[in-house]
């Protein structure tokens, strides 16, 4: 008896088939400046407009090796107390910026209703591990501490990100959990997430290669990064799990991190943590990015944008 064949939704197929046709150049022949713009420039025919917003504004705080370029955003000109989302963009810790990961974070500020915050942390190789996460634990603390510069009154930090950027959420809560801020981590929001050694679970081997994340790219960004395997800032696994603020986790069924995410969900589940867990059948890794490209995409983000609302709405 044969294995079944996963099932793949007819759009994540065609995107699939027209990258697969694209003669795509190897990530190791290209130049960092290429690999990061190239990023930058796919998002006009691979991701939905931004939506308009009252408030985008770029600013700066201080962090480990200098000021970290942050961008705010926010649906409304002024508003009462509120908690604000914390974004940590993806790409592996060597791609990613406040540009690539624009169109998605106007989405996010727009159905939360929040205010938003994306940090542009120190890419890897230039600054490998732990400069990512330093910096993101930085923005965190800053604003608890500042809120005022923002024009904002803060309840609550909801660290949020997809990919890399789900690892480096799942870390800035836990430091805040380790050594608390003025105001506290009130909810996380991990998409796709790396959580620990993906290599060691069934989704890598299934769905690393075919499916847009491939080994080879992932074993790039790991050289590149130089993560430390016994730091539970590489792998939140080992951090603390009992106390953890309510989560909302989605994971791609075709990700090769998908069995990271369960992992992860389930020990906190065990852990006594409030946890929702969504698990997007039939998509990639990166679905939230493309949603131009792969239509359903959208539905699916809509779909973590309520489960965050309505954890909210628990927690009110």
């Amino acid at each position: 008896m044969t294995e079944a064949e996963p099932f793949v939704r007819d759009d994540v197929r065609a995107f699939l088939t027209m990258l697969e046709n694209m003669n795509r150049p190897d990530i190791r022949d290209m130049s960092l400046a290429e690999l990061r713009g190239g990023i930058v420039a796919m998002q006009q025919f691979t991701e939905l407009p931004a939506r308009e917003l009252a408030v985008i504004r770029d600013l700066a705080c201080p962090g480990p090796a200098g000021d970290i370029p942050l961008r705010l955003y926010d649906a409304r000109a002024e508003r009462d107390p509120a908690p604000l989302v914390l974004f940590m963009h993806g790409g592996g810790f060597v791609m990613g910026n406040l540009e690539d990961h624009h169109r998605y974070c106007t989405e996010i500020a727009a159905e939360l209703d929040l205010p938003l915050l994306a940090v542009d942390y120190r890419l890897a190789p230039e600054h490998p591990f732990p400069a990512a996460p330093e910096d993101c634990e930085a923005v965190a603390r800053w604003v608890a501490a500042n809120p005022a510069l923002l024009g904002r009154d803060i309840t609550g930090l909801i660290p949020m990100g997809n990919s890399a950027g789900g690892n480096l959420a799942i870390v800035v809560t836990q430091s805040l959990m380790l050594e608390p801020a003025n105001v506290p981590v009130i909810m996380q929001v991990p998409i796709y997430p790396v959580c620990d050694n993906i290599r060691s679970h069934p989704s890598y081997e299934e769905f690393s290669e075919g499916f847009m994340l491939t080994g080879d790219v992932i074993d790039f960004f790991d050289e590149s990064y130089r993560l430390d395997p016994n730091d539970r800032r590489a792998y939140p696994v080992l951090g603390p799990l009992e106390g953890t603020p309510p989560t909302v986790l989605a994971t791609a069924g075709l990700d090769p991190l998908r069995d990271s995410g369960r992992t992860y969900a389930a020990k906190l589940v065990t852990a006594g943590t409030d946890v929702t867990y969504l698990e997007m059948r039939g998509t990639i890794h990166g679905f939230a990015n493309i949603r131009k490209a792969i239509p359903s995409a959208q539905n699916d983000v809509l779909a973590i944008l309520r489960a965050a609302k309505t954890m909210l709405e628990r927690l009110a």
